[in-house]
């Protein structure tokens, strides 16, 4: 998370977030996943009862309903006499829990949570108070469904392993204790559900699960992209970098807002740099991995912009299939598509490929690092030659990372497939979209990671006593309170991890001097 979003987190981890008559922002989303506790106000469980009493309706009446009183996927045209409607709902759980894979961690199951919650919320659906008050309970109580990462082609799978704890099934974590989600449910003093009509579906259906951990990689890429633009400054200071490439009238000719904003955060790093002031006109430009930063990193928060709109979106659609409308007295039922996440899948497509490429920049700067031919310090950023390698396979490291997101970043979106005999001929991809996206996140922070100590080792070798900037020598100070010098004296592995732990978890309004607001 960036420092404003770790900021309205301990906010909301001290206050809680509250459905009211808004649907929850993808920060809130974030804030719940980290531990924050969710609340839906009076006024949401109003709509909740109501949507619920419509469901009624349409059951009483016998009006034909998709997953109420008939089947679903291919087999939506076989009616499901009423006496059979609860065990249809509990069956559509079982049948759709096939998930495999290792589990998603605490975070990850929290946000979905909390997004099938904001689904809800939005009182379309049709589920009772009693569902969206248990899911409340999970998160309130420290009680983790455990939730295969694979299997879904857009959503179900990852829904109906958090739906089985519901019913006493499956199996989960409460307070970090592995458990059936019978014992859990006995511990908790919260005897199974038994699902009513439509609740099995909607407790499978539409796209919490992407949304959920769509929120997340929103908050880890905020972070990442503001801790990109201090460590490429690092970089660029230490390699004596043009900065009249940065300036303001020449950066103004391009109209992004992402770009602006890394502009403002180089030339506020960068100010007082005497090692820069020293190397001005040294030649006529740098090569793009310096001088395009602001293009790149500047494009890729104007996808972040763009995607994090596209989330919130998400938040405020009711994504359920059917969903109801009218009154209990004049119900209707709607079956369409809303659960399709092409629009969120395409989003996360995007920010992988963003943030791939900011991640592949990094890597070609810290070659350029490393390289004495281009950088002028001692190779690999050893000062004993030959006895030491320095940071030779650190960069190794960095460019398998970069590889790995080159493949990561194919669209899923793209993928296709058909299922549930030709009635489900068209998916979306979502989740796994957003699962790459995270992927993806994670070897940034690694590959930024690695910069950022290099950048660090560098200024300790640089030939002339110059004074860093107060901006970056923050940065440098700080890191190096955690992670000392490195002089092939210990595994390499080990301070790549803290970098990469540093880079996702330590807030820049932490440090003396950040970057502009």
């Amino acid at each position: 998370m960036s420092s404003a979003t770790v900021r309205d987190a301990d906010a909301h981890a001290a206050s809680g977030v509250v459905w009211r008559d808004r649907p929850l922002h993808w920060r809130d989303v974030a804030a719940v996943a980290a531990g924050a506790q969710l609340r839906v106000a009076d006024s949401a469980r109003l709509r909740i009862d109501t949507a619920r009493a419509i469901v009624d309706t349409l059951i009483a009446r016998g009006i034909p309903a998709y997953g109420v009183n008939t089947g679903v996927g291919a087999l939506c045209n076989q009616a499901v006499d009423r006496p059979e409607q609860r065990r249809l709902s509990r069956n559509l759980l079982m049948s759709h829990a096939c998930g495999v894979g290792r589990p998603l961690d605490t975070v990850q199951a929290r946000a979905i949570i909390a997004a099938q919650i904001n689904n809800y919320a939005h009182g379309r659906s049709g589920v009772r108070w009693v569902v969206v008050e248990r899911l409340c309970e999970l998160l309130l109580r420290d009680c983790v469904p455990e939730v295969p990462s694979r299997g879904s082609v857009g959503y179900l799978t990852h829904m109906a392993h958090i739906a089985l704890v519901l019913v006493g099934e499956g199996h989960a974590r409460l307070s970090g204790v592995r458990m059936t989600g019978a014992e859990a449910s006995m511990r908790l003093g919260l005897p199974p559900l038994v699902l009513e009509a439509k609740e099995g579906l909607s407790l499978v259906n539409g796209t919490p699960c992407v949304t959920g951990l769509a929120c997340l990689a929103l908050a880890r890429t905020e972070r990442l992209l503001e801790w990109a633009d201090v460590v490429a400054a690092m970089s660029f200071e230490n390699l004596g970098g043009q900065s009249a490439a940065f300036a303001k009238e020449a950066l103004i000719m391009r109209t992004s807002p992402g770009l602006a904003r890394v502009g403002e955060n180089f030339r506020a790093l960068l100010a007082g740099s005497e090692m820069l002031a020293a190397s001005q006109g040294a030649r006529l430009q740098d090569a793009l991995s310096l001088r395009a930063v602001p293009h790149v990193h500047g494009a890729a928060r104007d996808v972040f912009a763009h995607v994090a709109e596209v989330v919130n979106r998400e938040l405020d659609s009711a994504t359920d299939n059917p969903l109801v409308g009218g009154t209990p007295e004049a119900p209707e039922v709607f079956s369409g598509a809303h659960a399709v996440g092409a629009a969120i899948g395409l989003a996360m497509d995007s920010l992988s490929t963003a943030v791939a490429e900011v991640a592949a920049m990094a890597e070609r700067r810290l070659d350029r690092l490393l390289n004495p031919m281009v950088s002028g310090l001692p190779p690999f950023l050893s000062a004993e030659g030959g006895v030491c390698s320095g940071f030779m396979i650190a960069q190794y490291t960095a460019v398998s990372l970069v590889a790995e997101n080159r493949r990561l970043a194919a669209p899923s979106s793209l993928d296709g497939g058909i299922t549930s005999a030709l009635q489900e001929d068209h998916l979306s991809h979502a989740t796994p979209a957003a699962a790459a996206a995270l992927a993806i996140i994670e070897n940034a922070e690694r590959i930024l990671g690695i910069e950022l100590l290099a950048a660090a080792q560098a200024y300790e070798l640089q030939p002339a006593a110059l004074a860093r900037a107060p901006g970056t020598d923050a940065i440098y100070r700080r890191l190096r309170e955690a992670i000392p010098t490195y002089n092939d004296d210990r595994p390499l592995a080990v301070d790549m991890n803290a970098a990469g732990r540093f880079i996702s978890n330590v807030s820049l309004e932490s440090v003396a001097l950040r970057p502009s607001a």
